[in-house]
């Protein structure tokens, strides 16, 4: 029963930094209509930020300033992709343009840090342990979890409760009513796009001590951000929280019950989720416009 209790806080470790990376995606898919497929590589862009300022078990003044710094990586390469997808209305042509950022980031990253598997140690503070049920676990995931919570509330009171969230929730109903207001509609997408790609990068920084950073993180993290965008549902907030929560637990407990087959009991739960609710366990309360 210990064991469960720990894969069940594993999951919502790992739940808590999904949240963060798939939060923007849900957001730019939902609001802008723009299948972003760099959102992968800008979270490993946010890895290997840590593994250059944070890799040794730093300060926490060191990790803190990864994570801003991160932060501000990919609020701009956010506002970048903003930029170039705005000239290209149809799916195909975002994934095409996005995906080929993906692979330039990539390989820039690969050529800068080598394709080694690098490591990245807690902050100093908080490398330690606690005793939880009579069993050790790191002081660090028990943070993220919290990170995801606290997290979970801003966005919340942000989006449903602030004067900004109407705006984006306005733009998301209908855009031409929003700009007929005098709004400039156009500096909201893009500032919501830059701040999920900034959220994803970060991501990559927090999720430094559990995942590490290597070539191809990206793209098993751009895969689980958007199983967690279908579950939850496009543009959904609420819908982003309970599916990242739901895949955390799959994975962790799969992986701590039947290993075998945890790659596939990720994507069996997405088919069951689809099956019973094609439009994702929260979607928004409004239709989303192109």
């Amino acid at each position: 029963m210990v064991a469960y209790v720990v894969s069940v806080l594993n999951g919502l470790a790992m739940g808590s930094l999904l949240f963060a990376i798939a939060l923007g995606l849900s957001l730019v898919f939902g609001m802008m209509d723009v299948l972003n497929l760099a959102h992968g590589a800008v979270y490993l862009a946010g890895a290997y930020v840590a593994v250059a300022l944070a890799a040794d078990g730093a300060s926490a003044t060191a990790f803190v300033l990864a994570v801003l710094g991160a932060a501000v990586i990919g609020a701009l390469l956010g506002g970048v992709l903003a930029g170039l997808t705005r000239a290209t209305p149809r799916h195909l042509d975002q994934a095409l343009l996005t995906l080929g950022v993906s692979l330039v980031v990539a390989e820039t990253l690969s050529i800068v840090f080598g394709n080694d598997v690098h490591s990245i140690a807690a902050p100093a503070p908080v490398a330690g342990s606690v005793t939880v049920f009579g069993e050790t676990y790191p002081l660090y995931r028990l943070l993220v979890i919290g990170f995801g919570a606290v997290l979970a509330v801003a966005v919340y009171v942000l989006i449903e409760r602030s004067r900004f969230g109407v705006v984006i929730r306005a733009t998301v109903a209908d855009r031409g009513m929003v700009s007929a207001l005098g709004i400039n509609t156009g500096r909201v997408l893009t500032g919501v796009f830059a701040a999920g790609a900034a959220l994803a990068a970060a991501g990559g920084v927090l999720a430094g001590p559990i995942l590490g950073a290597q070539p191809g993180l990206d793209e098993k993290v751009l895969l689980l951000a958007l199983v967690v965008v279908v579950i939850g549902g496009l543009g959904s907030v609420r819908g982003a929280l309970l599916g990242a929560i739901l895949i955390g637990q799959v994975q962790a407990l799969g992986t701590s019950l039947l290993p075998e087959y945890a790659s596939f009991l990720v994507f069996a739960a997405m088919a069951l989720v689809l099956l019973l609710r094609p439009a994702g366990l929260l979607p928004p309360r409004t239709a989303v416009r192109a």
